[in-house]
């Protein structure tokens, strides 16, 4: 508080007014690069494995390995990412973070692993926790709610 004659809650409307939440389009244009860049590194994963260990495209085991990296390629990369930059190159094209709802700090990297798997609940019911972007006042869909985060547009 700035103010000792200050009311708490006019220091928290205070906190709020100086960080711009990342809106619902702001954050689907930041996935769609998001999803261009993994894309392009899983193309060239799939591609170095089916060179080093050769398989039939119909085989059992191109399939397994397609799907294990197509789940645990992202989850490492974006995880990584998050704790790293708080960001993912998405985000960072609209210079985005992702810091505590409360604070505007760092997140744990706990909170941030569970975001991700937050996403899962996001997608369940028709991607409602997305779209409740589009609604919410801080910006958060299910996955920021779950995980007690924003994501915020550095000034």
């Amino acid at each position: 508080m700035s103010n000792a004659y200050q009311s708490p809650s006019a220091a928290v409307a205070q906190q709020q007014i100086e960080h711009q939440y990342m809106g619902f389009w702001m954050r689907v244009l930041a996935s769609i690069l998001d999803n261009i860049w993994l894309g392009v590194i899983i193309a060239i994963v799939m591609l170095v494995l089916t060179m080093v260990f050769p398989m039939d495209s119909e085989s059992t085991e191109y399939f397994l390995t397609g799907g294990s990296v197509n789940v645990l390629l992202p989850l490492v990369l974006v995880i990584a990412l998050w704790i790293r930059y708080a960001s993912t190159p998405g985000k960072m094209a609209f210079k985005a973070k992702i810091v505590d709802a409360d604070t505007f700090e760092p997140v744990s990297n706990g909170r941030l692993i569970l975001r991700y798997f937050g996403y899962f609940v996001s997608i369940l019911p028709l991607f409602l926790g997305f779209l409740w972007i589009c609604w919410d006042e801080r910006k958060q869909g299910f996955h920021d709610k779950i995980a007690g985060t924003v994501v915020v547009i550095e000034k």
